[in-house]
């Protein structure tokens, strides 16, 4: 099977310090949570897939979490009429503080560059998610969108970020109440998770 589309294989690793020139760079941070369990949750929805899912994005990916070579299929649209942007996992991290992966373009996809998500937790225990990217048109119709592309991309991420929030807040939630409702005698269902 071909390999990248792109040479700069795993320049996002570093949080995109040195970010290849010739390509549009997106940078993207938002705050999804605050304290151990919100930087769980969130890297947990970012590995396995879910974030991308809520986000509305149809993944099909060879393993359940991304792991560095893992392939991975991204369907944006609908039906037949959806958008096919195949991707291979470059690298991941799994660190006390940071968490996340980056995939980059394979021969197909419309785009050829490489984007990172990550999650990242401060000093003060506030949870953040990262997107680091850059890509440049690869076909024809993404040449003709022009700067349409960019604008879809942060719209993109930024829907990332605000759905990320959201299942953080219900997970974290969930085990709140999970964790209250064992101790008080509640019904069987105490503790348990989706």
């Amino acid at each position: 099977m071909p390999g990248f589309s792109y040479p700069e294989v795993g320049a996002t690793r570093d949080g995109g310090a040195e970010l290849p020139v010739g390509y549009t760079q997106l940078r993207h941070r938002t705050r999804v949570g605050s304290g151990p369990a919100a930087f769980a949750a969130a890297g947990e929805a970012v590995l396995t897939w879910r974030m991308h899912r809520a986000a509305g994005v149809r993944i099909t990916a060879a393993s359940a979490r991304a792991e560095a070579g893992t392939r991975v299929l991204v369907r944006l649209g609908p039906g037949p009429l959806a958008l096919a942007a195949p991707c291979e996992v470059v690298w991941t991290v799994a660190e006390p503080r940071r968490t996340g992966f980056a995939y980059g373009t394979l021969p197909g996809h419309p785009e050829c560059g490489e984007e990172s998500f990550t999650v990242e937790q401060d000093d003060d225990g506030g949870v953040w998610f990262a997107v680091v990217a850059f890509s440049r048109p690869a076909r024809w119709f993404t040449r003709a969108a022009g700067p349409l592309v960019p604008v879809f991309q942060r719209l993109y991420v930024r829907r990332c970020g605000s759905v990320l929030r959201g299942l953080v807040r219900a997970d974290t939630e969930a085990d709140s109440g999970a964790d209250s409702g064992a101790g008080s005698g509640a019904g069987s269902g105490a503790g348990l998770r989706r």
